[in-house]
């Protein structure tokens, strides 16, 4: 005998007054609008930006700038965006003793390591969520990938330079490269960013990006 229409809820509650066929989700309260998505990935692209920010202005324009106060003033190859002889090599390497080599190789394995992988991180994010076009986003990521090499490439070879025991002009050079490399592939990625922010934006219909602006 069949259940009547009250038998049949009791039964199995609100799903029974469904049409055949219908999807019921298992936690209705657990689905996010495209809004709500577009939220939450823009706070942990906000939040892991402002780490990089936090990271480079630590590194950079503290940990870096204090360790000239071991050096006699001298500032560390990091620093020097337009690169750096031989020579000048060779008077930081007089100017440090093993203690401030090994201080300065510390931070190189610690906030050195830890800022361009964040950076990288952060910069990824914001032009993977920015940027439709495949062959686009794999060239703007150019930047930031190349970024993260150089600059960990050139902490071990900063370190390998200052530590060895003779002085190599190949090393020199090659030290020199790398620290010329990040920075200018910095600022790429900087400008990267602001493409797919632009692109992002100039690629939406007329109507979504008005509703952003109201």
């Amino acid at each position: 005998m069949g259940k009547t229409p009250a038998q049949r809820a009791a039964k199995h509650g609100d799903k029974a007054q469904l049409p055949a066929g219908t999807q019921v989700p298992a936690n209705p309260t657990t689905q996010r609008t495209p809004q709500q998505a577009k939220a939450n990935a823009n706070l942990v692209v906000i939040a892991a930006a402002a780490t990089a920010l936090f990271m480079f202005w630590y590194y950079h324009l503290l940990v870096l700038n204090q360790m000239t106060q071991l050096s006699g003033g001298l500032a560390m190859p990091d620093s020097l965006i337009g690169g750096y002889s031989m020579e000048y090599l060779a008077a930081l390497r007089s100017a440090l003793d093993a203690d401030a080599l090994g201080q300065l190789s510390y931070v190189h394995k610690t906030a050195g390591t830890l800022f361009p992988l964040i950076f990288g991180f952060a910069w990824l994010l914001i032009i993977g969520l920015n940027t439709r076009r495949r062959s686009l986003r794999w060239v703007l990521w150019a930047a930031p990938i190349l970024f993260v090499i150089a600059d960990l490439w050139e902490n071990v070879v900063i370190d390998g330079v200052l530590g060895s025991a003779e002085l190599a002009s190949g090393d020199a050079a090659l030290a020199s490269f790398l620290t010329v490399a990040r920075w200018v592939l910095l600022g790429l990625s900087l400008v990267a960013s602001v493409v797919a922010v632009f692109s992002s934006r100039t690629a939406r219909p007329p109507e979504l990006v008005a509703e952003d602006k109201d």
